[in-house]
């Protein structure tokens, strides 16, 4: 076939790659997008099923400073309604509205752990300090959207003071660098307290992350239609722009000295740059080096050894249903996005050395029963995240029903194991039921006679349909040292990489990585390509002057 070429090739149609198309077309370029899958999206889509529309990835959208001031700049107009968290455990539901909604969540806790009182306060004067830094970082419209160059009074009156506030509070929240477990042992000897707040998160979560989500629970939105609009609206713009994006492709080769990709149809495109904005393991798997030079290769070589050896974050099951009950059965339980917790005995070793010792046994000295056993006590003690997509969007499910996606982290090790061991269907439904079993339980009295619905995805699921590198939702693991750029002020050079042309970015280019980081990274390597481009461009327009005069007015 022949080579189609492109100034820029995007591999990977998620929030970065679709960031970066939407940039680069606005700015004149020549674009291709190349998705694997048959949706684009990534880990932020929608789709419907039987009339009730689910989310399949993020439940709800982080604002962060970032997604209004980047729809605004992009000129993407788009209805982002209001997504209310509800935090619960056992019988004790609290909504999350307001700062002062965080304090009732104490009180409750409190009224749930009365021995450790003083545990509790500690624990959120540390959430009160987060929650300032938080408000600085990420309470400020992203200065990156505004052009300040041309706002004086912008840059002077707002962007140089907030800055200035900005890199302390970066300061202050990377000595909150700990694991969250670490940090909870030092103030209270309470393992079901501990376990009660840190199994909210990925394992080894830095601090200031996992506390900081008492601001971010503030700062979700919604988008009205379902999360897919998102990635929809960023589509619809590229192609206005001229960019090309093509589906059902994925990438087989990447020859970096010919600068050419190859896809598993053997079609071929070549490019100018190439912006990675998938699993990154998969790009330097299918790496082809040869041509370059020696030095070259050997920084290659080392950034693929330490790449391939880094283990993708924790993963998640989800549990999709469809209820023949109303909303307003919900509504009267619980905002439209609800992280609860059963039991107020907490995970304690559930989570760790049982799981450990199962998976040490191996698929086949490992027993079903085993297995279920430990499902059936994770699902009683374990934290869910619940979306009711049709408390934010009525028109989301079927009128009189209510459809929901329930969630919680799973450990994509142990669902591989009962893969290879040949009972991964049997697995996932008995998962399914435990879930239900326990919700039927505590949150939603009467749920398991009224479901019409159900289906579900683990973290091989994710693993599968994405690539993602052991099913990984935020990028890279923190049990390990992380492979790429995982400082703030650093974000910018996340996008660079030892191979010739050749930039990344996504979740897997920064970590901790989520929506808003996605897209701040496909903004910066689209911004680099720009602004490189255009420093191009002034020295040949010097260098052209230059030999005109020189023709004109020769020595």
């Amino acid at each position: 076939m022949k080579n189609k070429h492109y100034e820029y090739v995007i591999v990977g149609a998620g929030l970065s790659g679709l960031t970066a198309a939407a940039y680069l077309t606005k700015a004149g370029y020549s674009v291709l997008v190349l998705e694997k899958t048959p949706t684009y999206g990534g880990l932020l889509n929608s789709f419907s099923r039987e009339g009730y529309v689910f989310d399949a990835g993020a439940r709800a959208i982080e604002n962060s400073g970032i997604i209004r001031p980047m729809l605004k700049d992009l000129g993407i107009e788009m209805e982002l309604l209001s997504s209310p968290v509800s935090i619960g455990v056992e019988s004790q539901v609290i909504s999350i509205v307001s700062k002062e909604s965080i304090d009732l969540y104490r009180q409750a806790l409190q009224t749930l752990y009365p021995d450790n009182v003083d545990d509790v306060r500690k624990i959120f004067r540390k959430i009160e300090k987060v929650y300032k830094e938080m408000h600085v970082i990420y309470g400020f419209e992203n200065p990156v959207f505004k052009n300040f160059r041309q706002d004086k009074r912008y840059l002077f009156k707002e962007l140089l003071p907030w800055l200035g506030r900005f890199l302390l509070a970066v300061s202050r929240m990377e000595r909150m660098n700990e694991p969250v477990e670490t940090y909870l042992k030092k103030v209270s000897t309470n393992q079901s307290l501990i376990d009660i707040i840190d199994q909210h998160f990925f394992k080894r979560t830095p601090t200031f992350f996992a506390l900081g989500y008492f601001y971010v629970y503030l700062d979700y939105l919604y988008p009205k239609g379902g999360t897919g609009k998102l990635p929809e609206k960023l589509v619809q713009k590229m192609l206005e722009n001229g960019g090309e994006l093509q589906v059902n492709t994925e990438v087989k080769t990447i020859s970096l000295a010919k600068k050419l990709v190859q896809d598993g149809n053997g079609q071929s495109y070549s490019y100018d740059k190439l912006l990675w904005c998938a699993d990154l393991k998969s790009l330097y798997r299918n790496l082809d080096t040869s041509g370059l030079g020696a030095d070259v290769v050997g920084s290659i070589t080392t950034e693929s050894e330490k790449i391939l050896a880094s283990r993708g974050g924790d993963s998640v099951f989800s549990l999709f249903i469809g209820v023949d009950q109303p909303p307003q059965a919900f509504a009267s339980i619980t905002n439209g996005h609800v992280f609860y917790t059963p039991s107020r005995k907490g995970l304690g070793e559930t989570h760790l050395s049982e799981l450990k010792n199962l998976l040490a046994k191996g698929k086949d000295a490992c027993k079903k029963e085993e297995i279920r056993a430990w499902v059936t006590t994770y699902c009683a003690l374990t934290t869910y995240e619940i979306s009711i997509p049709s408390l934010r969007d009525a028109s989301l499910s079927p009128e009189g029903k209510t459809g929901l996606v329930v969630s919680f982290l799973l450990e994509y090790d142990l669902v591989r194991l009962v893969n290879d061991a040949g009972w991964y269907d049997e697995f996932k439904l008995w998962v399914e039921d435990g879930m239900i079993k326990t919700l039927n339980q505590s949150l939603f009295p009467g749920l398991f006679d009224t479901i019409e619905l159900r289906f579900s995805a683990s973290p091989l699921s994710i693993e599968k349909k994405f690539g993602n590198s052991e099913g990984g939702i935020t990028g890279w693991t923190f049990e390990l040292p992380s492979p790429v750029v995982n400082m703030l002020q650093k974000i910018p050079d996340s996008v660079k990489t030892p191979l010739p042309d050749v930039l990344q970015c996504g979740q897997w280019a920064y970590s901790p990585a989520g929506i808003p980081t996605a897209i701040l990274t496909g903004w910066y390597a689209a911004d680099s390509i720009c602004t490189s481009r255009e420093s191009d461009r002034k020295k040949a327009k010097k260098i052209r002057l230059r030999n005109e005069y020189k023709r004109t007015y020769p020595v």
